[in-house]
């Protein structure tokens, strides 16, 4: 029998795909049509999905016959690790994806870390933030805990899990090859283990833009906490043989132990309050105490008696800290008022020019810029056929076009291949109106970089009385995503305290290490970047 061309040609690209999607179960069938669904429902399709069953009781293999492109492998209950470690040695793809039962990617999950990869293949995996859900799926407010790691993955490792959730991780699997995969001899831990072990080996990349969802229920391995630490503290002690004699390492590894000390012995307290409260208790037993000063001894001090209040937060008081030297920063007027110019190459061009430069294939055919068209000439290169640039000012010798964004019904539609906006938004200040028109502006197809502050100072000169915003990752996404449609945009946050601190001073980046201004931290944002596609119609 003949096939259809195409859905021949669909198959075809599924498996030409190069990640592979490796769903983990046990018990969990009553969410793993939800993450088999959102392993397929990608913008970029996976290769493959595998289904490991790691000895469930709850018949996952009825779910899984619902779909005829996922496989399912067996094996008899052996633990996470082991049961990652039979997914990824089954699959074929060049990229490997590990997805819980429970949890779910987002549409963009792949596209978003295989993009990090194009710009990165030197690392052994690259990842993501993501964001809570509940057991019934809806989100909940909580923190997110993802940090983006610096030059050196392994000192950021060292201090901390720096990833969130698993799933946002995407790993060459070559490299989960050559270091034998998981170690299935931990109960728990053994993704925090393995980022470790590659860390020290291979480059690591990554995002501020969101592509899971983490469930929140009762049955998370997460939520078993003396389990946990345990477990943590065993992973950090295998590191001492590796940092022994590297005076970096070994500080970061300190730091680490105190770290994971201090967190669980607030998660400690934390439960004991909750448990106290909920059984009517006005103390909490000092077994629970103890247990806390067992993990954490320096963390507090002096709380009066051997039982402890339900009033525990307010007679906590942390130990005395070694007093913060200022310096150059105790003032109340910056370092340098002009963002950095006059000072070198301000912060927040460093972070523009880095995204443009890796958006660069964006920039081409006819393009327009704001202001004047450095950036064009810059980037585009001999890709762009015609450049144009638009002002709000007529007497501006370089504009070819003259108009508001928001007030830009006369400027011509579908005529741009690419727009090239940077800090410029922040200026206008209906912002809604402003993105119809750039949307209104693209050829379908067409691509927009896009650049907006996020921790700043205010312009003092020729602008002061028009700068209206800045903007956080989530807002631009927001904001983007309702007209250009959410699978086409994707937004990345620049920059860190540190790097927020000089900026705000008016430092220029010569004036940081390349590591300090290279790890990015989505809660300190110094500019936010989106690239949005208008939509081709079908």
């Amino acid at each position: 029998m003949t096939r259809d061309p195409e859905i021949s040609t669909a198959e075809d690209a599924r498996r030409s795909a190069p990640v592979s999607v490796i769903i983990t179960t046990y018990n969990h069938a009553r969410f793993l049509a939800e993450a088999i669904e959102s392993a397929l429902g990608q913008t970029v399709g996976p290769g493959e999905v595998i289904v490991v069953d790691d000895g469930s009781t709850d018949d996952p293999g009825s779910v899984v016959d619902r779909y005829s492109q996922v496989q399912l492998v067996r094996q008899p209950n052996q633990g996470l690790a082991a049961a990652r470690n039979t997914g990824w040695r089954a699959a074929r793809g060049r990229y490997v994806v590990f997805l819980d039962a429970d949890d779910l990617l987002l549409p963009e999950a792949l596209a978003s870390n295989l993009r990090r990869f194009t710009e990165r293949p030197e690392c052994a995996f690259v990842y993501g933030s993501f964001h809570f859900i509940d057991s019934g799926g809806e989100h909940l407010d909580l923190d997110i805990c993802t940090t983006m790691v610096g030059e050196d993955a392994y000192v950021c490792f060292l201090e901390g899990n720096c990833i969130g959730m698993h799933a946002t991780v995407m790993y060459r699997r070559d490299c989960l090859e050559q270091v034998g995969g998981f170690d299935a001899r931990l109960p728990c831990c053994e993704d925090y283990e393995l980022y470790l072990r590659l860390a020290r080996r291979y480059p690591v990349a990554a995002g501020g833009e969101r592509i899971a969802e983490y469930r929140r229920h009762t049955g998370n391995m997460s939520l078993k906490y003396p389990h946990m630490f345990n477990t943590v503290l065993e992973v950090l002690r295998r590191q001492l043989q590796h940092t022994k004699d590297n005076l970096l390492w070994r500080t970061a590894l300190k730091a680490g132990f105190r770290h994971w000390k201090s967190c669980y012995a607030h998660v400690q307290i934390s439960q004991s309050l909750t448990a106290a409260r909920a059984s009517g208790l006005r103390q909490i037993p000092w077994s629970a105490t103890a247990r806390v000063f067992a993990l954490a001894p320096a963390t507090f001090v002096r709380i009066a008696g051997r039982r402890l209040s339900a009033g525990l937060h307010s007679r906590l008081m942390p130990l005395r800290r070694k007093s913060v030297r200022f310096g150059d920063l105790r003032r109340l007027r910056p370092i340098g008022p002009n963002f950095g110019f006059d000072r070198g190459t301000p912060v927040d061009r460093r972070y523009i020019e880095d995204f443009l430069s890796r958006n660069a294939e964006g920039i081409k055919g006819r393009v327009l810029e704001i202001g004047d068209n450095a950036y064009t000439r810059q980037y585009g290169e001999a890709r762009v056929t015609h450049s144009d640039v638009l002002h709000v000012d007529g007497s501006n010798p370089r504009a070819t076009l003259v108009g508001d964004l928001a007030e830009g019904d006369h400027l011509p539609s579908e005529v741009f291949d690419c727009i090239v906006l940077t800090q410029t938004l922040q200026y206008v200040f209906d912002v809604h109106k402003a993105v119809a028109t750039l949307h209104r502006m693209l050829k379908p197809g067409g691509v927009l970089l896009l650049t907006v502050p996020g921790v700043t100072s205010i312009d003092q000169r020729e602008w002061a009385a028009s700068w209206c915003w800045s903007l956080s990752s989530v807002a631009l996404s927001r904001l983007l995503r309702g007209k250009f449609g959410e699978a086409n945009v994707s937004v990345t946050s620049y920059g860190n305290v540190l790097a927020a601190v000089a900026f705000l001073h008016g430092l220029a980046e010569s004036e940081l290490r390349p590591s300090e201004l290279d790890a990015h931290d989505p809660q300190y944002p110094v500019i936010v970047a989106a690239r949005a596609v208008k939509a081709v119609p079908a």
